[in-house]
């Protein structure tokens, strides 16, 4: 479901993690439930002049896998914990948000940065890593609040101020943030975040395929035991267990396609062999069994 009013401020509510994705248009995107429940989706967007804000909230756990826009800067506020992460077109990662998930982003295009004369290039060392700052909790509560204003409002906006007001206030907040980095966890978490980046480049470009441990790990360029404690600090979860909800993510994807497949046939293609074990883990996940998932679909 999905409204709009003249300030362009769009609100959509959704049903499944696809659905999620589609109310994003310019991201590289891939979404799979990592929780168990029905999903529940919320997203608010304002399109500005070369700006434009978004408010995500997911119920589940959620994997995201993303690539940011091209040319593009964006500053995504984490409100689960008052983080922020800086993306550019290069940044590339998975990830696995906690249940009741929000956050707020401003994404800054390249005509609108060229504009103001950001060089992106100087933010080198900052992309992808947690920033913290006494900022971060106070502003994304003002911008949701400022969408909600907005979406009410029967004034015309003022896009282009506006938009400047956004880039000064998120250069002000990372400024404070990138001098309360410690040098040697820093560095240690980019190369962690360099194994989670190999990981979600393999997911990337080989979405269907299946791997086991030692071969994730292989993947990876690391040990099993390194393996495991990265995705332990990055997804709060056993690269096993993920691997797992990845097979069942993409055996939804196929169920709900329709296209002739048995549930059994899905199964096995994906590499479940215990057709009961099998539909009582995807009943578990995603709160249906695999038989009505594909009956909906047909």
């Amino acid at each position: 479901m999905t409204s709009a009013n003249g300030l362009q401020v769009q609100a959509f509510q959704t049903s499944d993690v696809s659905e999620q994705v589609r109310t994003t248009p310019g991201w590289q995107q891939q979404y799979r439930q990592m929780s168990p429940g029905l999903f529940n989706g919320q997203l608010r967007s304002l399109e500005l002049e070369g700006v434009e804000v978004y408010e995500e909230r997911l119920n589940t756990r959620v994997e995201q896998f993303f690539s940011a826009p091209s040319g593009s800067l964006t500053f995504c506020f984490d409100r689960s914990e008052n983080s922020l992460y800086l993306l550019n077109e290069d940044s590339r990662n998975i990830w696995i948000t906690p249940e009741n998930y929000q956050e707020v982003a401003v994404v800054f295009s390249r005509d609108f940065l060229q504009r103001h004369g950001l060089d992106v290039a100087r933010l080198e060392g900052l992309f992808m890593t947690p920033l913290d700052s006494v900022q971060n909790n106070l502003f994304g509560s003002w911008l949701s609040a400022t969408l909600t204003r907005l979406g009410e409002a029967d004034s015309p906006l003022q896009g282009r101020a506006l938009g400047e007001q956004l880039l000064e206030d998120c250069l002000f907040i990372l400024d404070n943030a990138s001098q309360r980095l410690q040098g040697d966890a820093h560095g240690r978490r980019g190369e962690a975040r360099a194994v989670m980046r190999r990981v979600s480049d393999w997911a990337a470009d080989c979405p269907d395929e299946t791997l086991n441990l030692v071969e994730l790990a292989e993947v990876a360029g690391v040990s099993v035991r390194q393996l495991q404690q990265i995705f332990k600090a990055f997804t709060d979860m056993p690269p096993a267990h993920w691997l797992r909800l990845r097979r069942l993510n993409g055996a939804r994807r196929d169920l709900l396609r329709g296209a002739g497949a048995t549930v059994a046939e899905v199964a096995m293609q994906w590499s479940f062999w215990h057709l009961g074990r099998f539909s009582e883990s995807y009943r578990q996940l995603f709160g249906e069994l695999p038989s009505e998932t594909l009956k909906r679909a047909r």
